[in-house]
């Protein structure tokens, strides 16, 4: 393919380009404008399949690799690549973005333009975190796409934005801070900024500690784990749909992705030492946010704190591997876990995303998030109520569905490592079920209470489509979750060697 050699150069400059010809176009022109940045999104969907189909499973190495000196005083280069962990991310990517501009085509009324520019240009941003080799060209992406969902929020959001954007910027920047020392000092060791670079480096314990705390403080607070959660369920509360939904299917996951990416391969010996930590925060978010959600008044705060608890299968899936082997003294049965983290990741992506834009459909109707304004919408709904209770039942984890891979990996790997790890892992299956259907029983059946309910209308085909192809990506997933797995398998599996080595 002739364009292959640059072809994440394309991935994360189109839609950067096609946001900044959206603005210039500006709100005399919408219609025109809605169409450049559905093209644009468009266009860096269909880029992006050659990333999969052209996609070497085989091999753990970067592929389509680029490099150009950049900053040359400080060894700075502009270096890409992808493999088995970062390239699936960047398909959901490019698959979320082109969902959310085509849901937001006529719900957004105010500042259209500025509107999709955000989008687009955070999507190009977000592509760059997932894949940049150069650690500060991946701090400039990681920091730079925070400001248009800062607006995304600050513009477009609810009545208390202000203070959901500086808490969600605050939070995100300040554990940021920490990341980029260690960085620095990295670049120190080595005199480069390639992360490659960065992991064959050995480093002592302490020096470990201290790189593995910094980046638990940077990634931890953009999963969220818990106790540096609460700036998550305040920031889905105000966004508007879009930015609730690209903030829970990809911004969540660099923290995840920022763990395989930095903290295991940089710092193995600290990351093995303090993995009774990560475990036991993942846990917490399991379990303990899992009750908290159960007491949600507020939908979209409900299905916040049920993003917290599912994204701590993600971490603990990703540091079963220590306490396996601890367990067994062998590695059987580890990549497992890492694997159910990763289906975790991209299943959740489409599911939250989901949820978040059933919230909208209703939210556009009724404005309304409160559960309590609502019940009987079968009876005016029908479809959307199908898509729904499928899309509920898919977070409650129901065999089928994508949700069940992810969870299942991971507790099953929780087994090998220890059975009350496995057993407080298993209670989100009760929990996320108690949750998320108890929403669903007052949303969805019974009698209309509320007159609003009784006018309400049907989702249209635009909204059909868009909530039917996540319905069906669910399923394909959960069916035949192969075409995820294998193509990280190899690479998973290499970093797992690399992480134990010391170990074995």
């Amino acid at each position: 393919m002739i364009y292959s050699d640059f072809l994440l150069s394309l991935l994360i400059w189109v839609p950067v380009a096609g946001g900044l010809l959206v603005l210039a176009v500006g709100e005399q022109r919408l219609h025109a404008g809605r169409w450049i940045a559905m093209a644009a999104a468009g266009i860096t969907l269909l880029l992006s399949i050659p990333l999969y189909s052209q996609f070497d499973s085989g091999t753990a190495a970067m592929q389509f690799t680029e490099f150009q000196p950049w900053i040359a005083a400080i060894n700075v280069n502009y270096h890409l690549g992808v493999d088995g962990i970062s390239m699936p991310l960047i398909l959901l990517t490019t698959f979320m973005t082109v969902l959310v501009i085509v849901a937001g085509w006529q719900g957004v009324k105010s500042n259209v333009s500025q509107y999709f520019a955000a989008f687009l240009i955070m999507e190009g941003l977000m592509i760059g975190v997932f894949a940049a080799l150069d650690a500060m060209l991946f701090y400039v992406f990681w920091e730079a796409m925070l400001v248009p969902m800062f607006l995304i929020i600050g513009i477009w959001g609810g009545p208390r934005r202000v203070y959901a954007t500086i808490k969600f910027f605050l939070y995100t920047f300040l554990g940021s801070v920490f990341m980029l020392v260690s960085l620095i000092y990295l670049y120190l060791q080595t005199g480069s900024y390639e992360i490659l670079d960065f992991h064959e480096l050995s480093l002592g314990m302490n020096a470990q500690l201290l790189i593995f705390i910094s980046f638990l403080l940077a990634f931890a607070v953009k999963v969220p784990m818990w106790p540096v959660h609460t700036w998550l369920p305040d920031a889905h509360v105000e966004a508007p749909t879009g930015g609730s939904v690209i903030l829970a299917a990809i911004m969540l996951k660099m923290g995840g992705y920022g763990f395989l990416r930095f903290s295991l391969p940089i710092t193995p010996d600290a990351s093995r030492s303090l993995d009774g930590l990560i475990i036991a925060m993942s846990l917490i978010a399991v379990v303990y946010i899992g009750f908290v959600a159960l007491v949600q008044r507020d939908m979209k705060k409900l299905i916040a704190y049920s993003s917290i608890a599912h994204m701590g299968f993600v971490t603990l899936g990703f540091f079963l591997p220590f306490a396996i082997y601890a367990n067994t003294g062998s590695l059987a049965g580890a990549v497992l876990g890492m694997q159910g983290g990763m289906v975790q990741m991209v299943s959740h992506g489409l599911i939250s995303g989901a949820l978040f834009l059933c919230v909208g459909v209703l939210y556009d109707r009724m404005h309304s998030r409160q559960i309590a304004d609502y019940g009987g919408v079968v009876n005016t709904m029908p479809w959307f109520a199908t898509l729904l209770v499928f899309f509920a039942m898919a977070n409650a984890g129901l065999p089928g569905t994508s949700a069940f891979v992810g969870e299942f990996f991971v507790i099953l790997a929780s087994f090998k490592a220890n059975f009350w790890i496995a057993f407080a892992a298993a209670s989100t299956l009760v929990l996320g079920a108690a949750y998320t259907l108890w929403m669903v029983k007052r949303v969805v059946f019974g009698d209309i209470a509320n007159p609003k309910v009784a006018e309400l209308k049907d989702i249209n085909a635009r909204e059909f489509i868009v909530l039917a192809i996540l319905a069906l990506a669910v399923l394909l997933l959960g069916v035949w979750p192969d075409p995820l797995t294998g193509v990280m398998e190899v690479t998973l599996d290499n970093l797992l060697q690399h992480i134990m080595q010391s170990k074995l």
